[in-house]
């Protein structure tokens, strides 16, 4: 304890030394202005440097959550010490509380998205399909396309990450000996995922926080479905060329869903509606409705485990007794599903909001607005939008915008949503399904084999871009709400 008094020491003189002249008043209450102080400087190093770790995750093996968890802690310890010593102990509390508002908003809302995933799986509905696919006997051509569009229409309702898991699986099963057919499928399916997850409110993170802000309604998002459409497409058909024109050996593979399965599926779809209904209709938070949609699944989980034993039964029936696993005959558990949820994800999120968050408080985002969308326009800050996402995560990014709130009609906030979402195509980097992949297919789909394909993809971007100008034209014209 006495150790960690004197390492506060140095920290509290400098913070002490924060002149009277960074006051500046802003409508109800005052705030400090410390872009050019110090103790901004030294927040925003901060930050570049727990961004770095988070970048590097894939050598260092570091969980991308314990960097920025640290960093927000340290940028708004010094965020309450400055505001302590200038006569305001309260500031920095009210402030933080509206981020983890919007954190906790977020967070709900994808614990329930992520655990009834969890239960798909473990009702292998997941297996299921992907040995369907496998055991069709399609060309590699016909499973490029496949697998792509699959992920496409798969991610606006399924996380893109769980999307390209499941689809890199069938091609890592099909074409193992063939390093080309994966490496390009791996493309394929970064960039479906991706462009499919940006036409729907829960198809990315992106998207998801637009619509839980109240800026773009749900039914609006699907305006970019042409557009999304056009950025899978193009890279696609040129790259179906490249794509080995040979056969691949058919398996026999045959999973059987267990109980319950469709129900898991249809409540679901049933909590996506509840969410959806509360929001337009009772002005409700989103993740009010999808936390009632996990009472749904808890229900289902209490009949499930008071009829274990024909569940039992039901196992038993499997032609193939080999395929019988434990998890067969192990009632269905809705807090192991929860327990199974992307934590690190989840904690890697409330890192990134509380950061982005204390940089906005201590004015950065401000200039960065001013910068942005008055100097070069707001076309031009969306388009560098998705640019910036190909190398930085995209919910920072997003985040910053949104708390930038810059003023912009629907169709720009409609442009940066549908940029910042599949910008992250144009590197293996950029988005959690590139990075995933390249552990999965590690050796065969790599950074600089994805990356020989970038140009091509960032042709795809810049259509998608044009196209969205050509068919939404009509939505630059209306002011999106503050």
């Amino acid at each position: 304890m006495r150790k960690n008094r004197k390492a506060l020491l140095p920290l509290g003189a400098l913070l002490a030394a924060v002149p009277g002249a960074l006051w500046a008043s802003t409508g109800g209450g005052e705030n400090l202005d410390l872009t050019s102080h110090t103790v901004g400087i030294v927040a925003l190093v901060i930050f570049v440097v727990a961004y770095g770790f988070v970048m590097a995750e894939e050598f260092t093996h570091l969980r991308k959550s314990k960097p920025v968890l640290l960093a927000a802690g340290v940028i708004w310890a010094m965020i309450a010490l400055v505001y302590a010593n200038h006569g305001l102990p309260h500031a920095a509390e009210h402030a933080i509380r509206l981020n983890i508002l919007e954190y906790a908003e977020l967070f709900l809302f994808l614990l329930v998205a992520m655990t009834y995933i969890n239960s798909m799986d473990e009702r292998l509905v997941f297996d299921a399909l992907r040995a369907w696919l496998v055991r069709s006997g399609f060309s590699y051509r016909k499973l490029f396309w496949l697998t792509g569009v699959l992920a496409f229409f798969i991610s606006p309702v399924a996380d893109n990450l769980t999307t390209a898991l499941l689809m890199c699986a069938v091609v890592l099963a099909v074409g193992r000996d063939n390093p080309r057919f994966v490496s390009l499928s791996c493309i394929n399916i970064v960039v479906g995922a991706n462009a499919g997850g940006a036409f729907s409110p829960f198809g990315d993170i992106t998207t998801l926080m637009v619509w839980q802000k109240g800026i773009v309604d749900f039914w609006t998002f699907f305006l970019l479905f042409i557009p999304a459409v056009v950025n899978f497409v193009v890279p696609a058909a040129i790259m179906h060329f490249a794509v080995p024109d040979a056969q691949p050996a058919a398996s026999d593979e045959v999973v059987v869903m267990k109980r319950g399965a469709i129900t898991v599926i249809v409540l679901f779809l049933c909590t996506i509606a509840t969410a959806v209904s509360f929001h337009n209709f009772l002005h409700l938070p989103p993740m009010v409705g999808m936390m009632t949609g996990l009472a749904y699944l808890k229900i289902f989980g209490y009949y499930l485990k008071k009829t274990f034993d024909r569940e039992v039964a039901y196992a038993r029936r499997k032609t193939d007794y080999s395929q019988l696993e434990v998890g067969d005959i192990v009632p269905f558990d809705i807090f192991r599903n929860i327990a199974r949820a992307e934590w690190d994800t989840l904690m890697f999120f409330y890192g990134v909001i509380l950061c982005v968050g204390g940089l906005g408080f201590i004015g950065y985002l401000a200039l960065t607005s001013e910068v942005m969308y008055v100097q070069w326009g707001a076309t031009t800050a969306n388009v560098m939008v998705g640019i910036l996402s190909a190398i930085v995560d995209n919910i920072p990014v997003m985040f910053a915008v949104l708390t930038m709130q810059p003023d912009m009609s629907i169709g720009q906030w409609l442009l940066v949503t549908m940029t910042a979402g599949v910008g992250g195509s144009m590197l293996s980097i950029g988005s959690a399904a590139g990075v995933a992949l390249m552990g999965q297919a590690r050796g065969m789909y790599t950074f600089f084999s994805h990356l020989r394909w970038t140009p091509v993809i960032a042709l795809g971007y810049a259509a998608s871009i044009v196209v969205h100008f050509w068919v939404n034209g009509a939505q630059f014209a209306i002011l999106a709400p503050k």
